[in-house]
């Protein structure tokens, strides 16, 4: 059973999503906020494996939401359910340690598929964000100082670029025709470089630091 989080302010669609989950098989809403404060007070006591955190709420924002769940327990894996679609905004919450991004116009069906992925390692996007991350480290992609600075090999650059289009460990692996504790290895070795303890810190600081 994957137990999941709603915060988000809009009742209606609050109750929606927390309808959806409790009715899919495998899947249980185990509490649903319309604000961070209120879930920043109770998600401890909700193990829960997944939240779906929206950004626009009253009080604390979402990234910040996510920033201070983090802070408390850092294996909790969050997924951003917004409207906003802009490159500040995504990168943003990928820093604050979001695992994943999608806009609220995202079918159900995929929606339950990216909690899901979320919950076994992945990191889903919306096709339009994963484009601007793969855009960004298209344009980055060119030797500079700050590469020599953190000393990233070409395998560990290669699991970053996997990691930033979403792809989970065994899938990375599969790719890269390496076993999942190799895979592992490497991206241990990217968080002591780049000096992170998520995927989602890892792959914003490459882009962000030109790496990748």
């Amino acid at each position: 059973m994957i137990n999941v989080i709603v915060v988000e302010d809009n009742k209606t669609i609050r109750e929606g999503l927390a309808i959806l989950i409790n009715g899919t098989e495998g899947f249980k809403c185990v509490g649903a906020f319309g604000d961070c404060e209120s879930f920043l007070k109770d998600f401890e006591l909700l193990d829960a494996d997944v939240v779906l955190m929206d950004i626009g709420l009253p009080g604390i924002n979402g990234i910040e939401g996510v920033k201070r769940a983090k802070q408390t327990n850092p294996d909790i894996s969050i997924l951003m359910l917004t409207v906003y679609e802009e490159s500040e905004v995504v990168y943003d919450a990928l820093c604050a340690g979001a695992y994943g991004y999608l806009v609220k116009k995202t079918p159900p069906s995929r929606l339950i598929e990216a909690i899901r992925e979320v919950y076994e390692g992945g990191s889903p996007m919306s096709s339009r964000i994963a484009r601007q991350v793969i855009t960004s480290f298209q344009n980055y992609n060119v030797p500079n100082k700050i590469n020599s600075q953190y000393n990233l090999s070409s395998r560990e650059k290669e699991v970053l670029h996997h990691l930033a289009e979403g792809s989970n460990y065994q899938e990375i692996a599969d790719v890269l025709f390496i076993s999942v504790d190799t895979i592992r290895h490497h991206i241990r070795n990217v968080y002591k470089k780049l000096q992170v303890h998520s995927q989602s810190e890892a792959v914003a600081k490459a882009i962000r630091k030109k790496l990748i």
